[in-house]
């Protein structure tokens, strides 16, 4: 298959706005779950995920944690300016920045950009009984900062010295709910917006799949003999952006930002890299997982801006027809492949990789590392909707079928599927 000249037109379905679910179930595990097992399709609840596994899956979630993202400014004028914060920029660590005190500098989407012509935005607020004053100002000389030139340097001043700037987003940010759910952000969103296990802030949207999880379901699987792993990739605010062009060869994928410690990848090679993925960030990272190893297969003293996934690496590069990189006229097998980064890492003394990925995974991308897949339900004509198609050898319109006929609820706060391919 000519993965870059599919029709994203081929992936289109009618969803209705009402089957697009505004607010989560309650409680969280009494969703609805969808099982794809080799064709077959039936449906459960969400709390019985445990009796649809077996000991001895290796379970891999992602621990990333949604920021107040957005910062509202009025000007002196009445107009109100929306600062989204997309990506750290000084300093580029999203846990050194959140720890910063007094000064940062992200790169940011701005809403109503051609109304802050000059000069710095101000907002006072209050943390911890005490009144401060936030400084925005936009930095022009730098100029548009994407390839889509959407973001911009905006750095961030406040006069105290003992406020973090983490204080200051749990103060003043608002967490950013998907933009189709056409509302408010409501004070529940900051908690049923967040998986039970989110730990590690940095994205603007949440890895959705994970939402369905209690402590207790956790527990379940664990019991059962389940064995559980996280990494984290910083969901950015393109996982929302649309496949504008007629084929996706013109779709310009988002760049996201990964973390996968040693004794994950330690993990995955004792399970033959063989992985249950909860969300697509997940199936995300952990597919980038064999293409940063193949790279170093190439490279043994690449540097981490050198294992950076290219979108197209997963089909430009010469391999077999299973799928696998072929390097020196031998094929790099997945077990191979986080081996090698094992030994990258061991060989710097470092504990995790740092990397960030721009992968796309769509029909005719044969899958590593994933074995099966938790996920919600997509919009027509997205990425995410290719990845699922890819994964289930493009049965997923019995799937989608399924599910707009037997009332499951769709996107963020929706439902989730099991698909065992």
């Amino acid at each position: 298959m000519d993965t870059k000249h599919i029709q994203i037109s081929d992936f289109n379905y009618p969803l209705p706005a009402e089957r697009i679910a505004k607010f989560p179930v309650t409680p969280r595990d009494h969703s609805k779950l969808l099982i794809y097992d080799h064709g077959v399709v039936n449906e459960d609840i969400f709390y019985n995920l445990p009796k649809h596994l077996h000991s001895g899956i290796l379970m891999v979630a992602n621990n990333t944690r949604v920021i107040q993202a957005r910062l509202h400014f009025h000007k002196d004028t009445g107009a109100l300016i929306e600062v989204f914060l997309m990506e750290p920029a000084s300093p580029s660590d999203y846990e050194q920045i959140f720890q910063t005190t007094g000064h940062c500098s992200w790169l940011c989407m701005i809403g109503n950009l051609k109304k802050w012509k000059e000069g710095s935005l101000q907002r006072e607020f209050t943390v911890n009984g005490k009144s401060l004053m936030l400084k925005a100002t936009l930095d022009r000389e730098r100029g548009a900062h994407s390839a889509t030139g959407t973001n911009y340097w905006v750095d961030f001043d406040w006069d105290d010295p003992s406020t973090s700037f983490a204080d200051i987003l749990d103060s003043v940010g608002e967490l950013p709910i998907p933009p189709y759910l056409n509302r408010a952000t409501e004070e529940s969103d900051k908690t049923t917006y967040q998986t039970v296990y989110s730990k590690i802030k940095g994205s603007v949207a949440a890895p959705t799949a994970g939402l369905h999880f209690t402590n207790q379901v956790l527990e379940a699987i664990e019991r059962l003999g389940v064995e559980r792993e996280e990494v984290t990739l910083h969901v950015g605010a393109g996982t929302f952006k649309p496949v504008k062009s007629k084929e996706i060869e013109g779709h310009e994928m988002h760049s996201e930002f990964i973390c996968v410690h040693r004794h994950t990848l330690q993990n995955l090679v004792k399970h033959n890299a063989c992985a249950f993925a909860i969300g697509t960030t997940s199936v995300r990272t952990l597919e980038s997982l064999y293409y940063v190893g193949v790279a170093i297969a190439l490279n043994p003293t690449a540097n981490e801006d050198q294992l950076h996934v290219e979108q197209w690496a997963p089909y430009d590069l010469p391999h077999n027809d299973e799928g696998l990189v072929v390097v020196n006229g031998s094929p790099i097998t997945p077990v191979q492949a986080i081996n090698n980064i094992i030994d990258w890492l061991e060989r710097d003394g470092l504990e995790a990789l740092h990397t960030s990925t721009q992968i796309i995974i769509a029909p005719g991308y044969k899958y590593k590392i994933v074995k099966m897949l938790l996920t919600n339900f997509h919009q027509p004509q997205s990425t995410l909707l290719l990845l699922v198609s890819a994964f289930v050898n493009g049965d997923w319109r019995k799937i989608y079928d399924y599910a707009l006929n037997h009332g499951f609820r769709f996107l963020s706060y929706g439902d989730s599927s099991l698909l065992i391919p």
